[in-house]
């Protein structure tokens, strides 16, 4: 994989670096927000390694304006010792993909990389539907009444597995296994990007379609159906 790791922090940067090249990766680097935003856009990265509080611009802002204005859609794995709710939503609405909190281990570190670069979109030359909702496989382009949606890679991921099941039941361990295979993280991670997905194609409209089957899962249904 070819990786860039953002991190202002020269001892840990070196740590990641130096495990990650002798693990067979391509590592490049930036020890401050503005240098690294430059190098994610201007370059293709297989995933990003990126921390939370770094000079110039933060990790949040540099996420957002990477997803917005530059329109890259490089898998993120956020670093920080930050570990609230609060904080991973944050994370996630500004476009993060995963989030992994400090002190961590290396080879989790390599483990949940390894399960980003394996998640790109796939093509195909069809869309999945459900009512006004659906999912261009093609442009990876996410639609609701007309409307585009703002979706990261692991909500489009997310949304893909739902819209292929409904409106039947998607329980939380196959979500879990298609979004992350043989390495799940954090049991909260699951249920943050499920509420970034519904913010982002339920929120906005009159009929809710996501619903949560409590204990069990998920799944999206036509709110317009009979």
């Amino acid at each position: 994989m070819r990786i860039l790791v953002i991190e202002d922090n020269e001892d840990l940067a070196a740590n990641i670096i130096e495990f990650l090249s002798v693990r067979g990766h391509v590592v490049d680097s930036a020890t401050d927000g503005v240098t690294g935003l430059h190098l994610a856009v201007v370059h293709n990265f297989d995933a990003i390694v990126l921390d939370l509080m770094l000079p110039g611009i933060d990790g949040l802002a540099l996420c957002d304006r990477l997803r917005g204005e530059a329109d890259k859609q490089t898998p993120i794995l956020m670093l920080t010792a930050r570990d609230t709710i609060d904080d991973k939503l944050a994370g996630f609405a500004s476009g993060a993909d995963d989030y992994l909190i400090k002190p961590f281990s290396l080879l989790e570190l390599e483990a949940r990389l390894a399960a980003l670069g394996n998640r790109g979109p796939r093509r195909s030359t069809h869309q999945l539907k459900a009512g006004e909702l659906s999912l261009n496989l093609d442009t990876w382009q996410a639609e609701r009444e007309g409307q585009q949606l703002s979706l990261t890679p692991t909500a489009l991921r997310l949304l893909e597995v739902l819209l292929r099941a409904s409106p039947k039941l998607v329980r939380r361990a196959e979500l879990e296994a298609a979004i992350w295979g043989d390495h799940p993280p954090d049991s909260e991670a699951l249920r943050t990007h499920i509420h970034a997905l519904r913010a982002a194609i339920d929120k906005p409209f009159a009929k809710a379609m996501l619903q949560t089957v409590p204990t069990m899962g998920y799944r999206l249904i036509d709110p317009d159906g009979s």
